[in-house]
């Protein structure tokens, strides 16, 4: 609650005015009975036409002037609801992306979508609610008990009995449905998870069959939501029936004792219909309240859940160091000055130093105790069996994930020194996984530099063997890429994610099996352009095929997470067995004889 309280501090004018507007729409409400009243008992009692339309105009000017009351009140309410979840979904989603990778793994992306979507919308609705509703209603309660009072003490005090019973009937549902609606959001998740699963992989399950065992999963899921989202909804639906019973029961004893006033002169007929008219004001508030409570507890549960998310700290901590050399800023991307330069050549490019990783305490390691140096302008090739460390070697790097032991360091300091900022501008990524975002090709590649000319595009573009991609589309450089870069094949997708990376003319370049997707033929054109424009850069090429590392400067063979050697591919295939094994199992029968003779 304190940190709604926190979103909603550039509302408080919104947050105060709202609530004081309905309670004034409230104040009104509670003079209508008084005037119905005076009709009966003046108006209609002595027959006075002038004296009933006179009462009526009053009638008319309250609901008028309630009527404006309730928009503005209307008005006010929204714009802060509004407001303030606009500014936890921002707050939320900056959160988010301090993350590392470790915590996005360990919370999942689905649930993460739901939180920032659906539980925002119900924290949204639910604060917006509160403020025209949650002070209104208690107001008109307990109002129309003590204007009861004022007309009759005896008739008054079943009002006094009343109301309690019906705020135990609502307090004990709420306390009985809050947890449970948290449970529907978990069970949301799932739902969720399993539709974005789905989505994502449905190639996969087309191809192995499995719509129907996917289908009976999802129906599986969805029944389960569906059970606890009944059998809380039978617990909510308790709370009309059950005020509506209370409440009429109130009514008949009301009228019963009035009536026995009336015939006695206690009380005249306008008082009793002014008594049953408050009474009736109670049952819609207390309905309007029922429900608020329902939405209350369905929001608090929301909020709940976005604050775990609010709670989880980010496990990776920025340093300070910019990395920006005296006198040469930003020469670390944008082409090497010559005290930057002469500074780089000082010191390696990238070091391990006795670097372990492992992702999950008690988890087996993925890397363990990594030793190595890359200089400016030298290519290295990292190569292993499927989960052997190789991702997780390079994403340190980045800073994508934080060691466990010993320490990565970029020009002679350790990634944890940096900026994120600072060290990412460094480093292009091409990740396994060819990622485009919904645009234009120019949009995309201006991802790697913001400002990054016609020409530098379409030269990142060549050296990516891309550049026939954009020759054959009809708008070249601003033809559209649906989300995901659907209309594209895999090895144009590929293509387009390494130019990305080479427009920002990086000092590190990390290729992590980014070309699988690429024919041999396109694959050797690709790594010949690197060469020629890899100018000082350390390039790291990550791959399970040997051409693909063979000419580079320094191949880092793992295996099982350790390094199994280090060298050239000559002095690896004499010395390493495991080199020699990846490379045998992958060349021709004429290639093995060669090697064998």
């Amino acid at each position: 609650m304190r940190r709604l309280l926190y979103f909603l501090r550039d509302y408080r004018k919104e947050s105060i005015l709202g609530p004081l507007f309905k309670l004034l729409e409230a104040s009104f409400e509670l003079l209508v009975p008084l005037v119905v009243a005076d009709i009966i008992d003046v108006g209609i009692a002595h027959r006075d036409s002038a004296y009933v339309l006179g009462r009526g105009g009053i009638l008319i000017l309250l609901g008028l002037i309630g009527l404006a009351s309730s928009i503005t009140a209307q008005y006010f309410a929204a714009k802060a609801a509004v407001g303030c979840s606009t500014q936890m979904r921002g707050a939320l989603f900056r959160h988010l992306n301090s993350f590392s990778y470790k915590e996005l793994d360990t919370i999942g992306t689905s649930t993460l979508i739901t939180r920032i979507t659906s539980d925002i919308n119900q924290v949204q609705t639910g604060v917006n609610l509160v403020l025209r509703l949650f002070l209104r209603s208690p107001f008109i309660v307990f109002g129309a008990m003590v204007m009861a009072f004022t007309i009759d003490v005896r008739s008054a005090l079943i009002f006094l009995g009343v109301i309690p019973v019906l705020f135990l009937v609502v307090f004990g549902i709420m306390g009985l449905t809050i947890p449970v609606y948290r449970k529907v959001q978990g069970q949301l998740d799932r739902v969720l998870l399993h539709v974005r699963e789905n989505l994502s992989g449905v190639r996969v399950v087309r191809a192995f069959n499995r719509q129907s065992d996917e289908q009976e999963t999802f129906h599986a899921d969805s029944a389960a939501l569906m059970k606890t989202q009944l059998f809380v909804g039978k617990i909510s639906a308790l709370l009309n029936p059950l005020t509506y019973a209370i409440i009429n029961a109130a009514v008949i004893l009301l009228v019963w004792t009035g009536g026995k006033q009336v015939d006695s002169g206690i009380l005249t007929q306008g008082q009793v219909v002014a008594l049953v008219n408050y009474m009736s004001q109670i049952l819609v508030e207390l309905i309007k309240l029922a429900n608020l409570i329902v939405n209350i507890t369905r929001s608090l549960a929301s909020l709940s859940r976005i604050n775990s998310v609010f709670e989880q700290e980010a496990g990776m901590r920025e340093g300070t160091y910019t990395g920006a050399v005296p006198g040469s800023e930003e020469t670390a991307y944008t082409g090497m000055g010559n005290e930057a330069e002469s500074c780089r050549a000082a010191v390696p490019c990238v070091e391990f130093r006795d670097v372990s990783m492992i992702y999950q305490e008690g988890a087996e390691a993925a890397l363990e105790h990594v030793s190595f140096q890359a200089w400016p302008g030298e290519t290295i090739g990292v190569i292993g069996g499927t989960g052997s460390g190789k991702s997780t070697l390079v994403n340190l790097i980045p800073r994508f994930y934080d060691a466990s032991e010993g320490s990565v360091l970029v020009d002679g300091v350790d990634v944890r020194d940096y900026e994120l900022q600072a060290l990412r501008r460094r480093i292009g990524v091409v990740p396994q996984k060819a990622v485009l975002f919904s645009g234009t090709i120019r949009e995309n590649l201006r991802w790697g530099k913001k400002d990054a000319s016609d020409a530098e595009l379409l030269e990142a573009l060549g050296t990516a063997q891309g550049l026939e991609i954009v020759e054959k589309k009809e708008n070249g450089l601003d033809e559209e890429i649906l989300q995901g870069g659907r209309n594209l094949s895999g090895g144009q997708r590929q293509r387009l994610t390494i130019a990305r990376a080479l427009v920002r003319n990086p000092e590190i370049l990390i290729l992590d099996d980014s070309a699988s997707a690429l024919d041999f033929a396109t694959d050797a054109r690709l790594r010949k352009a690197l060469r020629e424009r890899k100018k000082s850069a350390a390039v790291f090429l990550v791959s399970q095929r040997a051409a693909t590392v063979r000419q580079a400067d320094k191949i880092i063979v793992l295996d099982d997470g350790e390094v199994a050697g280090i060298g050239t591919h000559e002095a690896l295939f004499q010395s390493c067995e495991v080199y020699r094994e990846i490379c045998l199992s992958q060349a021709s029968a004429e290639e093995e004889k060669a090697h064998e003779a």
